[in-house]
């Protein structure tokens, strides 16, 4: 069993700091309820606290909640329709159902439900409300954390939270108590023992502390005053940390500093990896953490997360990696557009950022201009990457049903300068729907870059290759005279490349006709993109395959397949499949943002990749966030075998769909298709079309002696059918 203490301590020259989960496991079961609690030790370091909102009933029985308002967290509305009631709750007039109108008793026919409505709810229903006690007598748990949010409110209903407080000390010993009312604990000061440590709790900078009658940010400026009746203090990670208006970080405070000069230790509230993160980690939870435990200049001494896994993660297995090695072994870290979910796709600052974030291997899907240049584009029409839309260019925009089903307007109807002189890149934002947009600071950022540009930069970069994708090839050969094939192979031999050996040179289509014309002019290595789910392969497929490929890429859902974001235990055995005929696999997309992920990864990127990687045993991942699978790489446990932590184990497909029970369980996902020879073997690509004419400006190569004619002329057609 994985001792986080014992390692930990020799990482952090002392105390590692302390994890605590709200609520246990809430971020995905509902807060404080048995599943919750229990969950902690399945996916989490096994040091992790249980944390207990306490309020009391009407016959002072203390319950665990989230929410004074138990309408948010409960199904007591259904049970007692009536019991809606308006109370003063600090001075705010508060309308819902309370705790203490309902005895303990009563409470036995409410259920907990999911407080945050972006969770999933399929647990709802099932859990009942967990009295104080059973936190300390159900679960063994190595430590126990009890709030009391409101102390004050209590004394008008005859009922005493520090009566109740005092009463349970007599039987059990919490780790830590916090409170945000000085005078409460004040009043159990000394009255507790050794080894439980008072918190005093900073809510909003703004709201006013009951006792002192002083807001929360003036008592910041008196933290020795704090420390006459806690040890520490729980403060909201924006204290720490705090970000602009727009989301991005601000210089972290000197809070921590000073919360150690007073003899304080400090514990940062409020993680959740399915909140809106600050710009600044890419959407990603763990590099939050990390920037609060491991970032040079300071460390809390524990932090709460509604997902304990992050932070195990963190503290257990990323803390003091050397960031700049290098290291281009398995899993290959290759980029999709570049660092796209940082920069605007295929840009110069895209390609910078990947390199620095370290990954192995970048990316140009190429695309080709009114003028042959062949471009790195991530999509042919430029409305999707680019600001055509407001630009002179917008119309009239066209539709071509061999590239797209809507109006478009596509690389090849514009030249290079065109595009150069009169268009800006435009950030990808592939979960917009969601609310969930891109670093908008770089919305705009960076310059386009030819296929020779991207060559030339990469040459000299320590990479370990490229990647170059080519589709819609048969169409620009026949339907506008271009040989994207030749103009690739072209562009490789004027960059050196077909000369050297420090990079390898992938060459990605999802059409077999592309990569047997590569196969028969080049000797680079060739990936077949799978774009369809599948289960496996069929034998007769892969030998297919292994005529034109030398590896494979295929879609997460490929590898673990899915219903209503939950992973199936469906049997899937592509990548086992291919791996045995010798093709190496490559899966894609991953992006940090959670709402991409099943809820079997617990909104982590980082648990996503190492799924992929550990469970999967992928050769490689292609993704937007090539830095958070660089650091995955670098991570200390990768190489522990049997003593693997539990949370950096990959989880069991099904596992988490057969905790639902079963009267609610999503649907059944429909079996995927077999990949079959038919899928894979295609006609050869047509030559170019006979009307192109030799052009002086491209050696060797047949290009469309009057694209804008055809263009125009496509354009016309398409216009008279609509």
């Amino acid at each position: 069993m994985f001792k986080p203490n014992t390692s930990l301590h020799v990482i952090f020259a002392g105390k590692a700091p302390a994890i605590i989960a709200t609520g246990g496991f809430s971020g995905l079961f509902p807060d404080s309820s048995d599943l919750a609690y229990q969950f902690v030790q399945f996916a989490s370091s096994p040091d992790t606290g249980l944390y207990c909102n306490v309020w009391l009933t009407k016959d002072g029985v203390g319950i665990c909640l989230p929410n004074i308002r138990m309408e948010n967290c409960t199904i007591i509305q259904d049970v007692f329709p009536k019991g809606k009631k308006t109370y003063n709750v600090n001075g705010v007039s508060t309308t819902g159902w309370f705790s203490v109108d309902v005895g303990s008793t009563d409470l036995e026919k409410v259920f907990l439900k999911q407080s945050v409505l972006s969770r999933p709810g399929y647990f709802d229903g099932n859990f009942p409300i967990l009295p104080v006690d059973a936190v300390f007598t159900q679960y063994k748990a190595p430590a126990v954390w009890l709030n009391i949010p409101l102390d004050s409110f209590y004394n008008q209903f005859n009922l005493s939270m520090r009566s109740y407080m005092l009463s349970t000390l007599r039987l059990y010993v919490p780790n830590y108590i916090s409170s945000p009312e000085v005078n409460f604990l004040t009043s159990i000061s000394g009255r507790v023992s050794r080894r439980t440590k008072l918190v005093f709790r900073f809510l909003d900078e703004r709201s006013i502390e009951p006792s002192t009658n002083q807001t929360y940010g003036s008592m910041l400026k008196n933290l020795t005053f704090v420390k006459t009746f806690a040890s520490g203090i729980l403060v909201p990670k924006t204290y720490i940390w705090p970000v602009t208006p727009d989301n991005y970080l601000e210089s972290y405070t000197s809070i921590v500093t000073d919360a150690h000069k007073a003899g304080l230790e400090i514990y940062a509230a409020d993680f959740a990896n399915d909140n809106s993160l600050s710009y600044n980690y890419s959407y990603d939870p763990l590099a939050e953490v990390l920037s609060f435990v491991d970032n040079g200049a300071f460390t809390v001494d524990g932090v709460l997360s509604d997902f304990p896994i992050t932070p195990s993660e963190a503290i257990g297995c990323f803390t003091n990696l050397n960031n700049s090695k290098t290291d281009h072994a398995k899993p290959l870290v290759i980029t999709h557009n570049g660092a796209s979910g940082d920069y605007p796709d295929c840009t110069d600052e895209a390609y910078k950022k990947a390199v620095v974030d370290g990954a192995d291997v970048i990316d140009c899907p190429v695309q080709v201009t009114k003028d042959g240049i062949p471009i790195c584009m991530s999509s042919v029409d430029l409305n999707d990457v680019t600001t055509v839309a407001t630009s002179q260019f917008a119309t009239p925009a066209v539709t071509i049903p061999d590239l797209k089903d809507v109006p478009g307007v596509f690389t090849f109807n514009l030249t290079w300068d065109d595009l150069t002189n009169n268009l800006q890149p435009m950030l990808s934002n592939p979960q917009s729907k969601f609310n969930l947009f891109r670093n908008p600071r770089n919305k705009n950022a960076g310059k386009f870059m030819r296929l020779s540009d991207f060559l030339a930069f990469a040459k000299d970069k320590d990479l370990s290759g490229i990647m170059i994708t080519v589709e819609n090839a048969a169409f620009m050969a026949e339907k506008l005279g271009f040989g994207v094939v030749d103009l690739v192979i072209k562009a490789l031999d004027d960059s050196g490349y077909s000369k050297q050996t420090a990079q390898k040179v992938m060459i990605q289509s999802t059409n077999s006709s592309v990569l047997v014309k590569f196969k028969q002019e080049t000797k680079y290595d060739l990936v077949y993109k799978i774009d369809e789910n599948v289960r496996d392969a069929a034998p007769s497929s892969i030998a297919d395959i292994k005529k034109f490929a030398s590896a494979v890429s295929v879609g997460t859902e490929s590898v673990f397949p899915t219903t209503k974001l939950f992973l199936t235990n469906q049997s899937n055995n592509l990548v086992q499949s291919l791996q045995t005929a010798g093709l190496p696999v490559y899966v894609y997309l991953l992006m940090n943002e959670f709402v991409s992920q099943p809820y079997d990864f617990f909104s982590d990127a980082t648990s996503q990749i190492n799924a992929y990687v550990q469970g999967a045993k992928v050769d490689g991942v292609i993704t937007d966030f090539p830095g958070t699978a660089h650091r995955y790489k670098l991570n200390s446990c990768s190489s522990m075998g049997k003593n693997t932590p539990t949370f950096m184990q990959p989880p069991q497909p099904g596992g988490l769909l057969s905790t639902i029970d079963k009267s609610v369980q999503p649907p059944a996902a429909a079996p995927m298709p077999l990949l079959t020879e038919s899928d894979v073997a295609e006609p050869p690509l047509p030559a170019v079309s006979t009307t192109t004419a030799q052009s002086p400006s491209h050696a060797g190569l047949r290009v469309r002696a009057d694209v804008s004619m055809l263009v125009a002329l496509l354009m016309l057609c398409a216009s008279l059918l609509i």
